[in-house]
């Protein structure tokens, strides 16, 4: 008998009540990322690497200490943003994180989060991929959307 096929792709979304330029600023400059990160992962990051376009390398450091250098895989300003996390001068694992952003008329904007995890074959990885479940990422996005609606 066949195991059911494993979900490695999780998202969830959340209409916030501002522009998609201010929410696409936080995210998109990864000094602004500690403010809102809705797994109490992220420490902090230097000023200055704003990304802007995709091949961008920002770097994070965790609040274990360690350093991720983030690859930017997908931009469109204002819109889509993705990255892939690695260590330090090594190659990203096969994991993804994605921030798109849609306008609502009125002056919202509903922003998805997605965490894609199909290629990451690491095994010491594998279970911290796995407790990566969309309410944790509709944390991100809770305070996200406090922060920005405080602007």
């Amino acid at each position: 008998m066949s195991r059911p096929a494993e979900i490695r792709i999780v998202s969830a979304s959340r209409d916030i009540a501002a522009s998609a330029e201010t929410l696409f600023e936080l995210i998109a400059d990864p000094a602004r990322q500690p403010e809102w990160d809705g797994n109490d992962n992220l420490a902090e990051a230097a000023a200055g690497q704003r990304v802007r376009t995709v091949g961008d390398v920002f770097r994070m450091r965790l609040t274990n200490g360690q350093v991720r250098e983030n690859h930017v895989t997908e931009f469109d300003e204002g819109r889509v943003i993705a990255w892939r996390p690695s260590a330090e001068g090594q190659e990203p694992p096969g994991h993804l994180w994605r921030w798109q952003l849609e306008w609502i008329p009125g002056g919202a904007t509903r922003v998805t989060h997605t965490y894609d995890w199909t290629l990451l074959q690491d095994e010491q990885r594998l279970p911290r991929a796995r407790a990566t479940t969309s309410d944790r990422l509709a944390a991100s996005l809770e305070r996200l959307a406090i922060v920005a609606e405080q602007r």
